[in-house]
């Protein structure tokens, strides 16, 4: 977590003419909190460039790899390949605004996020910050692990450019919203990673920030901690806050924020309305492999033995559909194409709400539907019985296994949906199926 300096600018290495981009129509009346110019980050794969500063950590790991790359020399030629996190990304963001930083993996987004927040320098371009910056990152960040809480908040608080007096007036509010009162006085390296987080955020949000980053690490706490943050940080831009937020989770992107930045190879690709970039979005992103298979089956569907390489959603009478009724039933047409000689595929899809509650399931195998003649490309259609889910945005995962579940072909994430009605949500619970009710003797 760091601060900016008020109204400083935080220039990169290089400069260089500002190139050609998306570009959005803002309204210059209005004073810009956050203004990216052209911004850049340059890496090396292979060698290890030369720094404008080190910490001593770095320095010894720069030595001793001198020692290393000696004998890696002698084994054959080191490659040095230069890769560009960011290439010349530009937006501006006005005071009191949300904005939604989305992407896919490798896109540039935590990249983004560490340069605004002064973790590393850019390549090229500028970085103007009017007023206090707060960021929210990683786990732990400006927490020193053999202090204790209390210690820590305010040594962080510090750090963010509290004085002593604020962070004693603020004390009891950041220690009552982290839940860690009982462990308060506890070395943090004790803390379990949500306990860090529900911290770390506590500490940001009380310091009243004029611009607030916030990454995905609000995923580690529990579904609850979630939305209170959530809830706080609306507060805080009902107060004039800006807000910069960066999530996969799309649900919480529409909820928060009304304008969105789409990040692709380290380029801005869509600025605009949430619920259009969005939708780009998920255009962009379908059936790519799911992040947590790609340990298992590869990055690449078209590497896997089997995999879904057309995917259509549509309502039960055949037309393209997004958003459902509660009740209603969903068809779902799926192209496969299969590569390698595997045992009969057991089809697998999967309905994950928002907060990632996986709230049901179907599959070939439990349905009893057989797949021992399947073609090598062929089209297969599930239709669901009524949908009871509650309303939520929720997103479709597709994965392909063996008969016994042993073995994963491939996984798969499809299309969001929406279900929609105007009482049942996520306080309902997952789903709702109508009982049967009586008067009792």
């Amino acid at each position: 977590m760091r601060q900016a300096v008020a109204e400083g600018k935080y220039k990169g290495v290089l400069s260089r003419q500002p190139r050609e981009g998306p570009k959005r129509v803002a309204d210059t009346s209005m004073t810009n909190a956050l203004s990216v110019t052209d911004l850049s980050k340059q890496y090396f794969l292979g060698e290890r460039s030369s720094a404008r500063y080190q910490t001593l950590r770095e320095s010894i790991m720069r030595w001793g790899g001198r020692h290393a790359r000696r004998f890696a020399r002698a084994r054959g030629p080191v490659k040095n390949q230069e890769f560009w996190a960011l290439r010349g990304v530009s937006f501006d963001v006005p005071r009191g605004e949300s904005v939604g930083v989305i992407g896919r993996n490798g896109a540039g987004k935590s990249t983004l996020l560490k340069l605004l927040s002064r973790i590393t320098a850019p390549s090229e371009g500028e970085i103007n910050v009017r007023g206090r910056l707060g960021s929210l990152l990683e786990v732990g960040t400006g927490f020193h692990p053999e202090l204790t809480g209390r210690e820590n908040v305010f040594l962080n608080g510090s750090i963010m450019g509290m004085r002593r007096r604020e962070i004693m007036d603020r004390y009891e509010k950041i220690v009552d919203f982290s839940e860690v009162g009982d462990f308060i006085d506890t070395p943090v390296k004790r803390y379990s990673s949500g306990m860090y987080v529900k911290l770390a955020f506590s500490v940001a949000a009380h310091m009243e920030p004029d611009v607030l980053l916030i990454d995905e690490v609000l995923a580690v706490g529990d579904l609850a901690f979630q939305r209170k943050c959530m809830e706080f940080a609306q507060k805080l831009r009902s107060k004039g806050t800006t807000l910069l937020f960066v999530s996969h989770n799309m649900f919480t992107v529409k909820s928060m924020c009304h304008r969105a930045i789409l990040l692709d190879h380290g380029q801005v690709m869509a600025d605009g309305r949430t619920d259009e970039v969005t939708r780009l979005y998920d255009e962009q992103s379908g059936l790519d492999i799911a992040g947590w298979a790609q340990s298992r089956v590869g990055s690449d569907p078209a590497k896997c033995p089997i995999s879904i390489t057309h995917f259509e959603l549509l309502d039960e009478n055949g037309k393209v559909c997004t958003t459902f009724a509660h009740g209603s039933r969903m068809l779902m047409r799926m192209r496969y194409e299969i590569r390698e000689k595997i045992e009969p595929p057991n089809f697998n899809v999967a309905f994950i709400r928002s907060d990632n509650v996986a709230c049901c399931n179907y599959n070939t195998g439990m349905d009893r539907f057989s797949t021992a003649d399947a073609k090598r490309e062929g089209t297969i259609e599930l239709l669901t019985p009524p949908l009871k889910l509650v309303s939520d945005l929720y997103s479709i995962q597709l994965a392909i296994w063996d008969p016994t579940f042993q073995k994963i072909y491939c996984a798969q994430q499809a299309s969001n949906f929406h279900v929609r009605d105007n009482i049942l949500n996520t306080h309902f619970g997952v789903f709702h199926e109508a009982g049967e009710w009586r008067w009792g003797t």
